[in-house]
């Protein structure tokens, strides 16, 4: 029978002083709207303390209505409700109390929003500034709306993933104490903070597709030109993401048989996704999403409360910059206006949706739930992966995982939290920067030829057109809103078809630059070499390129550098080994994606510095990944004592799915799955692993070849 754990009383004195903190604060929001407002008179004290008592009782049961309706009704009433919402919600007690003048419903709103703003004002001054009031609410409501579920027993998980961040930096958190929460997990808990090594490339799409669906085949960057559709794909649009996940889900990701997915590019094969790229044309309109982002936004603080954080991240990311230049940080690029609105939308807005969608999905005791959050990653693209800035997102989201565990004690089940990176970032000067010409100026200066450049970062665009895709509804003038809104921010990563007459294009992902010959096959060695012959050399002898990795009619994939060859299938070298740089993975890692059949034409390499480990990003990015050098193939895996990790690296995404797969089977959280293939469990490590899928055994280790395919 189903229960849901300990009996807890239904009110609390602690909520005796939240209600009357509440009613204080609102009496004292609605005397200051009386001051300032000519068209309000309230005539005594007590007639406004008995108003912010009518608001607060009107709330309670209009509020709910309204929110149901917004959700049913599109995105344009979410987006009415936290305008107009607590404005009619004022109205409404006001009416009920006689005495109270007020001229015109323009005054009502005026005071609603003056009455937000100042309990808004009152939350952070009695908080401190910190985010407890958001978790304080959140388990407020886990506590009212906790669902009995029917095994009670069996644990679930929820695997976060902080976008991009290095193991050796949090690593260094962790020896200053400088993240609480993690510090406390791995000191008094038993945590295990490992360290795995993405493959090549080092990038968001082919990690989070292999963490969630087991394989990273046929993911050769961040965006690549696509021979079947004449087209670039770029992973994180929404039809793009559709198209490769469809090519790579075999119905059994991490998150199939009940899981859900949020704020992803991949699904996982999860039952629900919210917010998740690849799902979004069939989740497009969710009203179930509307309903929980209309529950944040008619909290009275809500609207006021986002705006005020979004306004002060702004203003934050102007005074960050500012201070960069002034200070004349280096290396550094251009960080304007548009960049520091994407910032207040992913680092304000998401990260708080997203921890409230997680947070229903404890609620209801969904087995396995992955999020993604992107803060640290969008803040370090554009200010550097040591910067002031960039540590002070991991603060914040060190403050979110106390917040999910606090929740999970709240939960129908016990949860294990499970914390992962999908990539590490490297540092350094931009290509374009530090030579004064971009990859493409360099490859139509060595061929004259007409080339079309795509180098334009677009990742944090990605994610705004997300929201609003998934926040419009399938009808009325509300969603048609929402589209055309979604529609203009798509412009900012659409990409056109391939010029007519282009005849190289050139793609920037991170340093890792590609280059492609439009048309239905992929050119060799011999052919470029006849068409361009100052091409390949002209790259490889450059001194910001590493290297350059191209399939060879002859010798098969070849590695080409300024002073040598490296024939990658037999380890040949001729001359001075360009991989010599990269470490002891370089040559299988680069041999892999060069076999892809999705590869480009040519792979680009920028050089590493040996002394700082700094790269050049052929994008306008300061933190960059995707190719190989410094800390972008270093992600780390934060786990609860009793998963037990292998004493060997993980090495490759599709290793570590098997790996986190085989602890959901372990905990009874998933079914085992019925493969064929021999199990493959090194009881002698001690770890826990799942069954092999169907891309055969994983790869563990740096050195050894043993389980490869």
């Amino acid at each position: 029978m189903a229960r849901l754990g300990g009996a807890r009383p239904a009110f609390r004195l602690g909520d005796l002083g939240r209600v009357l903190v509440t009613w204080i604060g609102a009496a004292l929001a609605l005397g200051f709207a009386d001051a300032v407002l000519s068209g309000l008179r309230f005539s005594s004290i007590g007639q406004i303390l008995l108003a912010s008592a009518a608001t607060l009782v009107v709330g309670a049961v209009v509020r709910p209505l309204l929110v149901v309706a917004s959700a049913a009704i599109g995105w344009l009433a979410v987006l009415l409700l936290a305008i107009f919402g607590q404005a009619l919600i004022l109205a409404a007690a006001l009416w009920v109390i006689p005495g109270i003048e007020a001229s015109s419903f323009g005054v009502v709103l005026a005071a609603a929003w003056i009455a937000s703003i100042v309990c808004t004002v009152l939350a952070w001054l009695l908080t401190s500034g910190t985010p407890e009031a958001f978790t304080a609410a959140l388990v407020r409501r886990a506590r009212r709306r906790r669902q009995a579920v029917e095994d009670p027993d069996v644990p679930g998980v929820v695997f976060v993933q902080l976008d991009g961040v290095p193991y050796p930096m949090l690593r260094w958190c962790l020896l200053a104490s400088t993240l609480p929460t993690v510090s406390r997990w791995v000191r008094d808990r038993g945590y295990h903070l490992v360290e795995w090594t993405p493959r090549l490339p080092a990038t968001t799409p082919a990690s989070q597709l292999g963490i969630l669906h087991g394989t990273i085949d046929g993911i050769p960057a961040f965006r690549w030109y696509d021979r079947g559709t004449g087209k670039v794909l770029v992973a994180n649009r929404v039809a793009d993401a559709t198209v490769i996940e469809e090519r790579a889900s075999d119905g059994q990701g991490l998150l199939a048989g009940g899981g859900v997915s949020v704020s992803n590019l991949f699904s996982g094969d999860a039952e629900r996704s919210l917010l998740t790229m690849s799902r979004m044309e069939l989740s497009r309109g969710s009203a179930d999403t509307r309903r929980r982002v209309a529950w944040y936004l008619a909290r009275p603080d809500g609207f006021a409360g986002s705006l005020s954080g979004a306004i002060a991240e702004v203003a934050r990311e102007r005074f960050q910059a500012r201070r960069q230049r002034r200070n004349d940080i280096r290396p550094r690029v251009h960080r304007g206006w548009v960049f520091a609105g994407l910032r207040a939308v992913t680092n304000v807005v998401l990260r708080d949706l997203n921890t409230a969608l997680v947070a229903e999905e404890m609620l209801r005791g969904t087995k396995a739930i992955y999020v993604d959050y992107v803060d640290y990653d969008e803040v370090a693209h554009h200010a550097g992966v040591l910067r002031p800035e960039s540590l002070a997102t991991l603060d914040k989201l060190d403050r979110t995982l106390a917040c999910l565990e606090e929740l999970a004690a709240e939960a129908p089940r016990p949860y294990r939290i499970v914390v992962l990176s999908d990539h590490g970032q490297s540092q350094g000067e931009t290509f374009a920067d530090r030579y004064g010409l971009d990859l493409a100026g360099l490859c139509a200066r060595l061929t004259e030829a007409n080339v079309e450049a795509v180098e334009k970062p677009v990742e944090g665009w990605g994610r705004l057109e997300g929201l609003l895709d998934d926040l419009s509804g399938s009808k009325g003038t509300g969603p048609r809103i929402a589209r055309n809104v979604a529609e203009r921010v798509h412009h900012q990563t659409d990409l056109p078809d391939v010029a007519t007459g282009s005849e190289l294009i050139v793609l920037g992902s991170g340093n890792l630059g590609l280059i492609c010959v439009p048309g239905d096959r992929r050119l060799t060695f011999e052919e470029i070499s006849r068409r361009w012959p100052a091409l390949i050399p002209g790259l490889a002898e450059h001194g910001g390129i590493g290297f350059v990795a191209v399939l060879s009619a002859e010798h098969g994939p070849l590695v080409v550098g300024a002073r040598g060859v490296h024939v990658l299938e037999t380890g040949t070298v001729t001359g001075d080994d360009p991989l010599a740089p990269f470490g002891e993975r370089a040559r299988l890692d680069v041999l892999r994606v060069v076999r892809m059949p999705e590869a480009p034409d040519l792979y680009v390499n920028s050089a590493v510095d040996p002394e700082t480990g700094e790269v050049a990003a052929f994008e306008g990015l300061v933190g960059c990944h995707g190719g190989l050098g410094g800390w972008q193939d270093r992600a780390m895996v934060l786990a609860p004592p009793d998963l037990r990790l292998p004493d060997e690296r993980i090495v490759g995404a599709d290793a570590l799915h098997h790996v986190l797969v085989g602890y959901l089977e372990d905990l009874g959280t998933r079914k085992p799955r019925t493969t064929a293939a021999q199990d493959f469990r090194p009881t002698d490590a001690g770890q826990s692993v799942a069954s092999r899928a169907r891309h055969g055994p994983v790869i563990l280790d740096n050195d050894s070849r043993k389980g490869t395919r």
